[in-house]
């Protein structure tokens, strides 16, 4: 700083105030200084400011799978707030394991992170307690916290999954399957219980083999359509619980001599494309990350409550075709 202030002909303050794009100095002097910056390479110490504002301006963020398009626009909307806050936002990938997730959030929180936004692997977040004590603002997404009362951005997946089944019975069916992720996570767990919540609503039966939860592997959902399938009592209408079980859905109707009726939860690149297109309850990514983001920076801003606050999104049905098909 002190060899650009000399270059620049001005004083230390001066150069601070640029730097740090204060008010209070005039443009041709912010001008010589930027040129006396560019001329010698000079970067903010970032470090140092550190020990003065006790901030680190940044962000950590873990995702189950940053290749999957959803957490792909949530990742986008989380970082887009974060830069208009001046935050510098760190990501890391869980691949849904509790062991990887920890160590992803503790390595954040050891680098120094202002606030943490975490789609939880794991069924038990105690070990945040002491990290939000002092001072780690955690916002959870997509899922609630395990045995931890902390902040969280959900989409209402039991109220999506009750209008898409509702869907297909008013265009006709009572024979309805439905194939969801593992019942242990959250969401999943929701999505099966507004299936069986429309389907009693509408005073329909719900036999055994019309349901199923478990790994999304293409070979185990190819398994479970066929029992559905197959028999007396085989579904005329599919709901697949998240779009990996849609996309092996798609594949295995598609080579099917009778139309089967599909919604799928989530949607997915091309599906309105697909020969029929593919109706969807589709989540709002960005607007579930642009929540939390926003949510985080207001807690570490103190401006809300100590109370944690729950935000829950409405889903949105697209109807493109597919689950518009009769019963054949």
């Amino acid at each position: 700083m002190k060899d650009v202030a000399a270059r620049a002909g001005v004083g230390l303050k001066t150069v601070s105030r640029v730097v740090n794009e204060e008010a209070g100095v005039t443009p041709d002097t912010v001008a010589r200084v930027q040129a006396a910056i560019d001329a010698l390479g000079f970067r903010r110490n970032d470090s140092a400011r550190l020990l003065r504002t006790r901030r680190t301006a940044s962000v950590g963020l873990v995702l189950e799978d940053l290749a999957d398009p959803f957490y792909a626009s949530l990742s986008r909307a989380v970082e887009d707030v974060a830069r208009a806050h001046g935050a510098l936002l760190f990501t890391g990938s869980s691949a849904e394991d509790p062991r990887r997730e920890k160590e992803l959030v503790l390595a954040f929180c050891a680098r120094r992170v202002d606030g943490l936004v975490v789609v939880p692997a794991s069924d038990d977040h105690r070990y945040l307690s002491s990290e939000i004590e002092a001072g780690v603002a955690t916002v959870f997404v997509d899922r609630p916290a395990g045995a931890l009362d902390a902040d969280v951005v959900l989409t209402d997946n039991a109220g999506g999954t009750r209008e898409g089944v509702a869907h297909l019975i008013a265009h006709g069916h009572r024979r309805i399957g439905f194939i969801g992720d593992q019942q242990g996570i959250h969401t999943a767990a929701e999505r099966l219980r507004g299936y069986h919540e429309a389907m009693e609503d509408a005073g329909l039966p719900v036999r055994p083999e019309w349901w199923t939860m478990g790994p999304t592997a293409p070979e185990r959902v190819r398994a479970a359509l066929d029992v559905m399938l197959s028999g007396p009592e085989r579904v005329t209408a599919l709901f697949a619980g998240n779009n990996r079980v849609t996309v092996t859905a798609v594949r295995v109707l598609s080579g099917l001599s009778r139309p089967v009726a599909l919604v799928g939860f989530d949607d997915f690149e091309l599906a309105d494309l697909l020969n029929p297109p593919v109706t969807v309850v589709a989540q709002d990514a960005p607007g579930i990350g642009r929540s939390a983001a926003q949510l985080l920076f207001r807690r570490l801003d103190g401006i809300v409550s100590d109370e944690p606050t729950r935000i829950e999104l409405p889903a949105r049905l697209i109807p493109r075709g597919s689950g518009e098909i009769p019963p054949s």
